[in-house]
């Protein structure tokens, strides 16, 4: 598992993240001392749809000052969102340490870090005790973790009675191959994807009871066909998930379009209640 942990850490690295963000800000003529979250939103916020979909989820249930964990937080954008706009306390834990690194410099940056928490960990042994969260929420992290029941079973020990588990995730649908390099993995060696039947049986197994479901397919396939036709006409943004992905970003991200395209993969998003 270390191995595997290792080989996703370097999947994701970037180094220098933070420092390239504020060099981007500087070309936009961005004042550092006046930097708001809508300045970074393009690349903190490493999901299909981005910010848009973070908001959606939000206002699922009513979130307004609870204890938030984010399980894959990235570069915190999400916890950041819910800090400032629903007046929640959040953490957020990611494999990668420069995405930690660069999270809680972001934080800082935007004037949010006095109600946002950034660690490095694995999300399959997470560091809290039992029934510290009033809401667990995860987006595009699952693929990446082999054992799901063990991820699913942390969730649920960390999870209040009563608390919610909120997903935004990329899930299997068809039968066949999947084509590489993915945003969250460069081979197949790196990937894990299931299917949202199995999600949910173990979501059940656990005592967690479904309040919802939405497809999110098409609004992402719309979103990635308005996203190709801006680079088109504008090249690559300032601030996009190029900030991350760099060189391979176009490929990862048309492979993502075709399997949604043709059924292989689908995006869901969820709430279930403990």
């Amino acid at each position: 598992m270390e191995s595997l942990n290792r080989n996703i850490e370097n999947h994701y690295l970037k180094e220098g993240l933070y420092e390239d963000i504020i060099n981007r800000l500087k070309e936009q003529n961005i004042a550092l001392d006046n930097v708001k979250r809508s300045d970074i939103a393009g690349a903190d916020e490493f999901h299909v749809r981005g910010a848009a979909v973070s908001k959606e989820l939000a206002n699922s249930i009513d979130l307004n000052g609870l204890n938030v964990l984010d399980v894959g937080c990235g570069l915190g954008g999400p916890c950041r969102m819910l800090v400032d706009e629903y007046n929640c306390q959040t953490t957020g834990i990611d494999l990668s340490n420069e995405y930690v690194r660069t999270a809680n410099k972001l934080s800082k940056l935007v004037n949010l870090n006095n109600k946002t928490t950034f660690i490095q960990g694995d999300a399959t042994e997470l560091p809290f005790e039992d029934n510290t969260f009033d809401v667990v929420w995860t987006q595009h992290v699952q693929m990446n973790i082999p054992d799901k029941k063990k991820f699913y079973s942390e969730i649920n020990r960390v999870l209040r009675k009563g608390g919610h588990f909120l997903y935004y995730d990329i899930l299997k649908k068809g039968n066949g191959n999947v084509n590489y390099p993915m945003p969250w993995a460069s081979n197949a060696n790196l990937s894990f994807l299931f299917k949202a039947d199995e999600m949910d049986s173990f979501l059940k197994e656990f005592g967690l009871t479904k309040e919802q479901s939405t497809n999110q397919t098409q609004a992402g396939i719309d979103f990635f066909d308005a996203l190709v036709a801006r680079l088109k006409e504008l090249g690559p943004p300032k601030m996009g998930l190029n900030v991350l992905m760099g060189d391979t970003t176009k490929t990862k991200l048309m492979n993502l379009l075709t399997h949604l395209k043709t059924g292989e993969l689908e995006l869901k998003s969820g709430v279930y209640k403990k």
